[in-house]
């Protein structure tokens, strides 16, 4: 450490910039007199009789009378037990800062604008940990990785977990191991572009964040029912559907697990064009009331608006009007929307087709 580095510390430990000056002189010269002193380092004369008295007075120095007045170092060992312990002392602030910090939370509103990927990654683990309906994220392979504990602990509870993988600016996803996917996702499809990231969850809950090589740089926190549907409709529309599956945990046979009413409607048609008969369980909550309903009957009909004329396949913006089912329990019949239905009698969060025959 040099003469520069021990006046900083000194600084730092309490002393004023004149007084390190001169003790910093004082420790080279070993004995000098007041004037000799200020010659020697930066404090002026008219104030170097000031710095020795409180140098003196925290023990630092002594000063004494020869002619004039004199001043010469103390024995260190005063000094250096005060030094260790301040060192003692910041050192124990520091770890008790870290024990009483914790992250504070990011004010829920409908609508947050925040600078730092890190608050959008931190809000979207502390959502996908707690789902137990869908989760849809758009991610790099790394970010999967960071992940992995919350989308698992989603997959746990039941969640339908969908994974759109990207590459980051520059690289390519040229094979991936499937092994990766295990116990996180329900299924993964691959996307060649940088893609921004985002995350939806349990229809009310969205996080969004430009990618690292986006000229503005920024994220997007929405806790609403309502807009976290616009981001839900463009991972669907961009991010998802037009993507090969790369992954899948659903097979063909029942029983067939769906968490959007428009994917059902595409695979259940030609179904019902063939003749077969359908049986579904619909979890979801009555649109005048908002109470939790289940129930299992057979499906009857299917109501779409489609936005073009409809072939024998149906692609998901195909199917951005209105859509109703019709399904009959012993019971009763019930008229079944999706997310955001306000027309039909009951709002599916989840349509499982439990027989097809």
């Amino acid at each position: 450490m040099d003469s520069a580095e021990l006046r900083t510390a000194l600084r730092n430990a309490g002393l004023s910039q004149y007084q390190a000056e001169a003790y910093v002189a004082l420790l080279q010269l070993g004995a000098a007199s007041a004037t000799e002193l200020a010659d020697a380092c930066a404090v002026p004369t008219a104030r170097i009789y000031d710095v020795l008295r409180d140098l003196e007075a925290n023990g630092y120095i002594e000063t004494y009378e020869q002619d004039s007045l004199h001043a010469r170092a103390c024995n260190p060992q005063t000094v250096m037990e005060d030094l260790k312990n301040r060192a003692n002392q910041l050192d124990e602030a520091a770890s008790e800062i870290e024990t009483r910090w914790q992250e504070p939370a990011v004010d829920r509103h409908m609508l947050s604008i925040v600078k730092r990927f890190e608050t959008v990654f931190g809000r979207a683990e502390e959502l996908i940990r707690d789902a137990t309906s869908e989760v849809q994220v758009s991610v790099t392979p790394e970010q999967l990785e960071a992940l992995r504990p919350a989308l698992s602990r989603a997959y746990e509870n039941g969640a339908l977990v969908k994974v759109s993988l990207h590459p980051e600016q520059g690289d390519t996803l040229d094979s991936v191991d499937e092994r990766l996917f295990e116990g996180v996702a329900t299924e993964v499809r691959r996307r060649t572009l940088p893609t921004p990231f985002i995350a939806i969850v349990d229809r009310t809950g969205a996080c969004f964040a430009p990618h690292a090589d986006s000229v503005n740089q920024y994220g997007v926190l929405v806790d609403d029912y309502t807009m976290t549907y616009v981001f839900h409709w463009y991972f669907q529309t961009a991010l998802w559907e037009v993507w090969d599956v790369i992954y899948c945990t659903q097979s063909n046979d029942p029983p067939i697990i769906y968490s959007d009413i428009r994917n059902f409607v595409q695979d259940a048609k030609p179904l019902l064009d063939e003749g077969k008969r359908i049986v579904t369980n619909i979890v979801g909550h009555k649109t005048e009331s908002g109470e939790s309903i289940e129930f299992t009957g057979e499906l009857t009909d299917l109501y779409y608006t489609a936005v073009s004329a409809p072939d024998d396949s149906l692609s998901f913006s195909e199917l951005a009007g209105q859509v109703c089912l019709t399904v009959e329990t012993e019971d009763e019949t019930y008229s079944v929307g999706g997310w955001g239905a306000v027309l039909e009698e009951v709002e599916a969060n989840r349509i499982t087709i439990e027989v097809i025959s």
